[in-house]
């Protein structure tokens, strides 16, 4: 039985990809400290025979008897309310966390895989956005500490490639969505969910002209699946290239709710929150084969689905703060 480390195992896509693995017969071993991840979500892991939960702040030395194959990275805050809350952890992340993971798949000659993000490529300039493009990210303002920790996460696991011949993979993750994000948790989608079931306005930061593209979970699964046993090991896009502005999409969940009577409201837009955000995915297709196949409207409808059968106690946890100047829709 293969073995597997998976760090951010508590989160929405640590989870998805530990019950992933888990149900492809691998031994998962997940990793959480819980700053951001969820106990639920270890939880449902449990039942699982070939699973093992140790709970660990990757930034600290990493201890592992096991013998391992595979780890994949995923540890880290993901939404603007978290990384902007604790920035330093979000760095130490980045930096001490990779570092440490690298170095275990060093010692384990295991191969490694980290989650990046489309944030590397900051308020781009070229759209849409393809491997190739540098970025445009300002290192000092509210985004940098997780910009940077991820840019900084690239160029030590390309070091550790080339360096020590380590087989690495980068995945740049773009706007992923379904059931198990939170709903506090201050991302666009659960953000308008939320406030649709609590019968709350809708609140848009800016004009609402702003562009995101929305990929459901399960094909970014897939994606991250095909790329850890492919042999590309440079960054690659995976995410739905299907572009929607912040209005149409508001408009969208509108509909999906069914209550016409709910308003938009506008806020003042984020200091760099990105205008444009769209995956080139011509990388993936070719080298993975791989392309989304589920539709916003059916992701929607799960997503959906999920969150109506939350608790009444989780649909009133909101943090205030995920629909005010917290709110940078990533």
């Amino acid at each position: 039985m293969k073995k597997i480390l998976i760090t951010g195992a508590a989160g929405f896509l640590g989870s998805h990809l530990c019950e992933r693995f888990l149900k492809e017969k691998f031994y998962v071993i997940g990793m959480d400290n819980f700053i951001t991840g969820s106990l639920i979500n270890i939880n449902l892991l449990k039942k699982y025979e070939n699973f093992k939960f140790i709970d660990h702040d990757v930034s600290k030395y990493i201890q592992i008897d096991d013998p391992l194959d595979y780890i994949l990275h995923f540890a880290s805050p993901a939404s603007p309310i978290d990384y902007l809350k604790i920035p330093i952890q979000t760095l130490k992340v980045g930096s001490l966390g990779t570092h440490n993971l690298l170095g275990l798949a060093k010692s384990k000659n295991a191969v490694i895989l980290v989650a990046s993000t489309s944030e590397v490529y900051g308020d781009p300039l070229v759209h849409p956005q393809k491997e190739t493009y540098f970025g445009n990210v300002n290192p000092i303002g509210p985004r940098g500490v997780y910009d940077e920790s991820k840019r900084f996460q690239e160029a030590l696991t390309m070091a550790y490639h080339r360096f020590h011949g380590l087989d690495t993979k980068i995945v740049r993750i773009f706007n992923t969505y379904g059931p198990r994000m939170r709903l506090n948790d201050g991302r666009v989608l659960p953000a308008f969910i939320g406030q649709s079931l609590r019968g709350e306005d809708l609140t848009i930061f800016g004009n609402g002209s702003q562009t995101r593209s929305f990929c459901y979970v399960d094909d970014l699964i897939e994606g991250i699946y095909k790329l850890l046993f492919s042999d590309y090991n440079y960054p690659i896009n995976i995410g739905n290239p299907n572009e929607i502005s912040i209005k149409d999409f508001a408009h969208e969940i509108i509909s999906l709710t069914g209550n016409s009577n709910q308003k938009i409201v506008f806020k003042e837009l984020p200091e760099n929150d990105p205008l444009k955000r769209k995956p080139d995915i011509e990388l993936a297709k070719n080298i993975l084969g791989w392309k989304p196949k589920i539709q916003r409207k059916e992701g929607l409808r799960l997503t959906y689905d999920y969150f109506c059968n939350l608790s009444v106690q989780e649909l009133n946890k909101k943090d205030h703060n995920s629909f005010d100047s917290y709110n940078i829709y990533k």
